[in-house]
């Protein structure tokens, strides 16, 4: 057995890293300022994005994404329950009403059959999910959007920093909303980025980021902000610091060998469990895509492996292993359940999947004794 604990996820830290963020700290100026100018330039670089935005978290953008496209009261928003409960959450609190599409029982990601299904007079706004590292198939979600009167559409591309959809970064087309989180394949911490390829809400994101005012936290210009700007509308403080913004950049710099690394580790363990039959890893799309690999996710056939998904995590956290469920379904959880007791039984592959999934271990610092260790562990605790 594995004598020290392996965790599902890791950030990659090296030196360098440490030293420019310290470098910040010396500087004097930690808060908002020319890192996160530089950094929003090099993700417009590397996505192909006409904007770029950094705030405090993903959440943080979906949040102000969701205002600036005025979403409220008697809206309906299409997403997927298999995804993280923030969006649900941001979206009931804008006072609007989460209608949940289905995924694809193999992907985990909706697909424009199952949003179409959802779509009514009263929808504004489409939140497809890029999962574990995988693109949602956008061309006909783009094209279904446009069809009914242009509903908007976000991404949410937390998994998808690196991932490609027929020949394109994620980001690359309309509004995307990507996470530095420190599970995700590259982080800063804490933050997030909001991508759009559309110069007036990127304005408007600038300002509902930071108080409201009229121009941002850090101006190029003036190196600092104007004492004299002006609050232009009710905004909140979702700025992201430099201290942190660096971070990003250096993380940046590695993203394509960090990825690369991932992609190793998953083939890895996708040759590994060929013939484990207890076990389902999920399908990859037969689109072109490059994948980035943000998650290795399985799924514990109940039947075969003589045990639930719960006791599996269990059992491989007792042979050091560390697991981690991404996620369960946002419509199961208690709140949505009581709140949307309706939904419950609609949405059989997402249902299905949220009772059986489970992330092993997948960070780019990890070896392929690493894998071993994970492996062998899962044929331990299936052999009991």
């Amino acid at each position: 057995m594995r004598k020290d604990f392996l965790p599902f996820s890791r950030p990659s830290i090296l030196e360098a890293d440490i030293e420019a963020v310290a470098e910040v700290l010396r500087s004097g100026w930690i808060t908002t300022g020319s890192k996160n100018a530089e950094l929003e330039a090099r993700f417009r670089e590397t996505t192909g994005c006409q904007t770029a935005v950094c705030v405090s978290s993903a959440t943080a953008g979906m949040h102000i994404a969701l205002k600036a496209l005025g979403i409220g009261p008697g809206d309906e928003v299409i997403t997927p329950s298999m995804t993280w409960v923030s969006t649900v959450n941001l979206i009931v609190l804008a006072g609007a009403t989460p209608v949940f599409a289905d995924v694809d029982r193999d992907t985990l990601m909706v697909t424009a059959d199952t949003v179409e299904s959802k779509i009514t007079d009263r929808t504004r706004l489409i939140i497809p999910v890029h999962f574990a590292g995988a693109p949602v198939d956008m061309a006909p979600i783009r094209l279904l959007a446009a069809r009914h009167n242009n509903i908007a559409l976000i991404e949410d591309a937390a998994h998808a920093i690196g991932t490609e959809y027929k020949g394109m970064r994620v980001g690359r087309l309309g509004t995307s909303i990507f996470s530095f989180h420190p599970i995700k394949n590259i982080t800063t911490g804490e933050g997030g980025m909001v991508c759009s390829d559309n110069p007036d809400f990127e304005e408007r994101i600038r300002r509902l980021k930071f108080h409201g005012l009229g121009v941002d936290a850090y101006d190029r210009q003036t190196q600092g902000r104007s004492p004299q700007a002006q609050v232009v509308e009710p905004g909140f403080k979702y700025n992201l610091p430099d201290i942190l913004a660096v971070l990003g950049l250096c993380q940046l710099d590695r993203l394509k060998e960090m990825n690369n690394r991932r992609a190793v580790l998953a083939g890895y363990y996708r040759d590994k469990f060929k013939n484990m039959e207890e076990l389902l890893p999920l399908a990859i799309p037969d689109y072109p895509l490059k994948h980035a690999w943000h998650l290795f996710i399985v799924r514990v056939d109940e039947n075969k492996a003589g045990m639930n998904r719960d006791r599996f995590m269990a059992e491989l956290k007792t042979r050091n292993i560390g697991t981690g469920l991404h996620f369960r379904a946002a419509h199961l959880q208690k709140y949505y359940r009581e709140t949307f007791p309706d939904i419950v039984g609609t949405l059989p592959h997402t249902e299905w999947n949220s009772q059986r999934i489970c992330s092993l271990p997948l960070f780019p610092d990890m070896t392929p004794e690493d894998v071993d260790d994970v492996v062998d562990a899962i044929k331990a605790v299936l052999s009991k």
